[in-house]
């Protein structure tokens, strides 16, 4: 809104410093105070009212060090998150930008989702919540709207590097360009090409799945693509909900995910950078670096009453919603699959569940009773049972997390 406002001013007035709003830094850098103001200053009151409501956390005792103590802590305090990120997007980013409304519609979306579970445990007192099937259909639901929508979308193209050979052929616009002292063109199509890294110059199109198929087979990459929208948007959301077990775990290291996609948007939304990068470039993309800010400084700003000890936890209201903005986001700007690094976190968190489930039901079918591979899971309770701190937990978390995150952008470069 204030993006609109700020535009129209500088195109009919000449106001000192208007032209700053141009800029996708200046504003993501705003995105960020904003959003840190509203969940640190107004996020105390939220708290308070959460309080007055006896929205507290119901805990069942593991045998964790410290846990009973949590009991009656405010939850749902994901509020608090949606809102700083939902506010500084729609006042300073391009909301005719159809990234951008993708991202609105997820943060929505996954947080409505995230806020009847909260409801019915907290007020219906239901410990198991919104039953699973009710969330996988959700999630499936978003997967399919954001797929539909980067396929079909006129508006979603990738910019392309073509030979000379191409260009009659070409039904889009093509753009000559020079580099160094030869020249190639350029030009913005429809396609299902994603990065991936450690493969030929870090490109690779879903179509090629299907192509044991024979001839023809790239009529059918939009549902390799779909498929793999869906199953990363289920996956990343149910791995940040299992890793907020304990304070400010899942926070901290999803603001250094936001941070780092925030990056990887800018890169591959700057023609000139990309260019000399080498990578895929995306044509409007570099907008959601303002959604981007807005999303770390919500993030931050929560983990001023997240972190040990916590005064307020962010339910699923925050963590499914944290879990389908970064899956959404990753797959906007093409980078899907360096997810298993950059999120590795979030990764081993819910690969420790499925291995200890899995394992425990096998054993108990073959010898009578179920075994364990882990003391407890996820793979914090594990660590937490062998005596270490929360706190130093956390901690260690995020520095693997910030090691994650540099290999991630370490991987723009490798071919």
């Amino acid at each position: 809104m204030l993006y609109y406002l700020f535009e129209y001013l500088n195109q009919n007035y000449d106001f000192p410093g208007l032209r700053l709003f141009q800029y996708i830094t200046f504003r993501t850098s705003l995105a960020i105070i904003i959003s840190l103001i509203i969940t640190t200053v107004y996020g105390r009151r939220i708290i308070n009212y959460l309080q007055k409501m006896q929205v507290g956390e119901t805990v069942r005792n593991l045998g964790l060090e410290g846990q009973m103590q949590k009991q009656g802590t405010p939850t749902m305090g994901g509020i608090m998150i949606l809102l700083g990120i939902l506010i500084p997007t729609l006042l300073l980013a391009n909301l005719t930008n159809i990234y951008v409304i993708l991202m609105i519609v997820t943060t929505i979306w996954m947080g409505a989702i995230g806020f009847v579970d909260d409801y019915i445990k907290v007020f219906k007192k239901n410990k198991e919540g919104l039953a699973g099937r009710f969330k996988i259909v959700g999630q499936v639901g978003l997967g399919l709207i954001i797929g539909f929508t980067m396929y079909f979308h006129p508006n979603i193209v990738v910019r392309q590097t073509v030979d000379e050979a191409g260009v009659s052929k070409a039904a889009a616009p093509m753009v000559l360009r020079q580099k160094g002292e030869s020249f190639y063109y350029t030009q913005d199509v429809k396609s299902t090409l994603t990065n991936v890294p450690f493969y030929k110059n870090n490109e690779f199109d879903y179509a090629k799945v299907l192509k044991f198929l024979g001839t023809g087979y790239e009529k059918y990459a939009f549902l390799v693509f779909l498929a793999f929208t869906v199953f990363i948007i289920t996956a990343v959301s149910n791995g940040a909900n299992i890793t907020d077990g304990i304070d400010g775990l899942a926070t901290g290291t999803s603001a250094v995910i936001g941070i780092t996609l925030g990056l990887l948007a800018y890169v591959s939304g700057n023609t000139v950078i990309a260019d000399y990068l080498n990578i895929m470039y995306i044509p409007n993309s570099g907008e959601l670096m303002i959604f981007a800010g807005a999303f770390v400084g919500a993030c931050v700003g929560f983990l001023w009453y997240n972190s040990f000890p916590a005064q307020v936890f962010m339910g699923d209201t925050g963590s499914l919603a944290i879990g389908g903005i970064i899956a959404a986001f990753a797959i906007m700007i093409r980078k899907e699959l360096l997810i298993p690094i950059l999120c590795g976190v979030f990764l081993i968190e819910l690969v420790s569940v499925i291995m200890q489930v899995s394992y425990f039901k096998y054993t108990k079918k073959k010898f009578g009773e179920g075994r364990r591979i882990f003391l407890m899971s996820p793979l914090h309770h594990h660590y937490q049972k062998k005596g270490y701190h929360e706190a130093k937990i956390v901690t260690r978390f995020w520095i693997i997390g910030i090691l994650l995150a540099i290999i991630t952008i370490i991987t723009l470069k490798l071919r």
